[in-house]
């Protein structure tokens, strides 16, 4: 659909009004739930979420009234925290086809606003190799390999330097400074000049 350039620079405008997660992954059977947060000034219009990359042309699948800020579906919720300015919707029984694009938006009058965003739906035995590369954004072999250089670059040398730490408090051996105190051999060498002395 063609639109004027200024009605398109309105509607880029508007999509600041309200922000998401460009992406949000649930397990498949479970649930998920995404937030949207928007701009002071849009608490007491409709909120809906709708199924469909178009945006002119997505199905809107549930959204709150003017008398309700929460609305229940079978499989899906939506609610409106106006204080808060959150929109939360709650997908449950997620299953493999409802990946899909979706977006989260705020009705109207003229061009409503709106956020992207990208449900993945993860299967069971894909779930574990995922959230071990996506909970931290590392994978546990990266995990591994940053061990090994804190062990080697920071653990290794911290504990050389502890070891030279103590080694030098304990100083050097005493060196005796009375006569008595010298050693034997010392001792001997100095009675046997003695004797041979004339």
């Amino acid at each position: 659909m063609w639109l004027p350039p200024a009605l398109l620079l309105l509607s880029l405008l508007g999509c600041f009004s309200i922000q998401g997660p460009k992406v949000a992954r649930g397990l498949e059977g479970g649930s998920l739930t995404v937030e949207c947060r928007y701009k002071p000034g849009w608490e007491t219009n409709r909120k809906w979420w709708c199924r469909g990359a178009d945006w002119y042309h997505c199905q809107t699948l549930i959204q709150t009234t003017s008398s309700q800020r929460t609305v229940q579906g079978p499989r899906l919720s939506i609610s409106d925290n106006q204080r808060d300015r959150v929109i939360s919707v709650t997908m449950r029984g997620l299953r493999r086809d409802d990946q899909d694009t979706y977006w989260c938006g705020i009705k109207r009058f003229g061009t409503d606003r709106g956020t992207q965003i990208q449900v993945i739906v993860v299967g069971p035995e894909n779930w574990l190799s995922w959230t071990t590369t996506n909970s931290t954004g590392v994978s546990s072999g990266s995990r591994v390999r940053n061990y090994y250089l804190l062990l080697v670059f920071v653990k290794v040398p911290l504990l050389l330097a502890v070891v030279g730490a103590i080694l030098w408090l304990k100083g050097p051996p005493r060196v005796p400074k009375e006569p008595w105190e010298q050693p034997v051999h010392i001792n001997l060498a100095y009675d046997l000049a003695g004797d041979t002395a004339p």
